[in-house]
């Protein structure tokens, strides 16, 4: 019995009740998991509708503060981290109905162990962010975004180590694609990269910045997925919004830090007077970036929070060609065929990886099946004795 409902909570990709599986009420097994898996392909939807929608119009938004006369790299990773506070009221309702359950849970580990964590991933948040800044500005937002790919690659790698991730033949397909599809760019020619506006050495350094940045994204998001299980240990809402916040804390005090160490503050005024779109528009840009990408970081954590690193990721590779075609259209950047195929090695390799999830769940409603019929033989056999 218990393994058959064990089973269940596997396919809501909830690992933090497994161990209390086995205590749930037999009366329960035929309804009480429709409804959580109900509520759980809701959540995911949702999720993944923050990540898709925070990640493109943040993405768009700071490739436009750069084209208009935006110019400062550590501004530009200041508003990617300084969104947290807009999702405080939500925060300060949720705490006093878990006070007491988050008060049993913080005993397990020492305050410095949550505080080491807090500091850790907000430190590699930053710097991720600053490469980010650094990687749109010297590159077109079309080309950024299919470099952005990478990060899949790059998580499954992590997660093999940190979080025991098994590599399937679809899987493995799936980060081949990926990695040819990022290398192609590399070889696109000249006039396919905008040469007009970007030189060929800001190119390499846009091109470097933004891997070595996926590569941190990847491995901060193969770090949140194992301190929820090895650390946090809390299946709450709380537990998940405590890591925004603290990091992002952290993130953005280091972003600020930066700002005035070096110098950026004292060119912001004329940068702001110079916006070509004018005052108003320059600081709406910036709000809604930073608003962008903290709904971005509601759903990737959310989807860490309840499946796992790699899905998160793969959800905001689901936003690749997304975001390039839209360049397209506002930005006017140019699709050349290096692109499209690299766009179409992307989205083969999101399948893939997609179809390999398709076949685990299948196998896992198949095992539950029999786990059930299982049960109920064994009960009807002790009902006859």
């Amino acid at each position: 019995m218990g393994k058959a409902i064990e089973v269940q909570l596997q396919i809501m990709g909830n690992e933090f009740k497994e161990e209390n599986s086995g205590e749930l009420d037999a009366g329960h097994q035929s309804t009480k998991p429709q409804i959580k898996g109900h509520i759980w392909w809701i959540k995911m939807g949702i999720y993944s509708l923050f990540v898709l929608s925070g990640q493109t119009v943040a993405t768009l938004l700071g490739r436009l503060y750069f084209d208009k006369g935006g110019n400062s790299k550590w501004m530009s990773a200041f508003v990617q981290l300084a969104g947290f506070p807009l999702i405080l009221p939500f925060y300060c309702i949720l705490l006093p109905k878990n006070s007491t359950t988050d008060s049993i849970d913080a005993d397990r580990h020492p305050a410095l162990t949550f505080a080491f964590l807090y500091v850790s991933l907000g430190i590699l948040l930053a710097g991720m962010c600053l490469l980010y800044s650094y990687g749109m500005s010297n590159l077109p937002v079309s080309t950024f975004s299919l470099i952005c790919a990478s990060q899949l690659g790059f998580n499954a790698f992590f997660s093999f180590f940190l979080n025991a991730q098994k590599f399937t033949f679809f899987i493995t397909n799936s980060l081949v694609l990926l990695t040819i599809s990022s290398a192609l760019l590399v070889f696109q020619p000249d006039d396919a990269s905008d040469s007009k506006k970007i030189s060929k050495g800001k190119y390499i350094v846009g091109f470097l910045c933004t891997l070595f940045a996926s590569a941190g994204y990847a491995l901060m998001l193969s770090l949140t997925q194992f301190a929820f299980k090895k650390i946090i240990k809390r299946n709450t809402m709380r537990a998940m919004m405590d890591l925004i916040i603290y990091q992002s804390m952290v993130a953005t005090c280091l972003a600020l830090a930066g700002l005035f160490a070096s110098g950026d503050w004292k060119v912001l005024k004329k940068e702001m007077e110079e916006y070509e779109l004018g005052k108003v528009s320059y600081l709406m840009t910036l709000i809604w970036i930073a608003a962008g990408w903290d709904v971005f970081s509601l759903g990737a954590v959310g989807l860490i929070f309840d499946v796992s690193s790699l899905f998160s990721n793969v959800i905001s590779t689901l936003g690749l060609p997304i975001v390039p075609v839209l360049a397209v259209v506002f930005f006017h950047d140019k699709m050349d065929g290096v692109k499209v195929v690299a766009m179409l090695l992307a989205i083969w390799g999101f399948v893939s990886y997609m179809y390999q999830h398709y076949l685990d769940d299948s196998k896992s409603k198949a095992e539950r099946e029999n786990a059930t019929q299982v049960s109920q033989a064994s009960t009807g056999e002790e009902v006859q004795i």
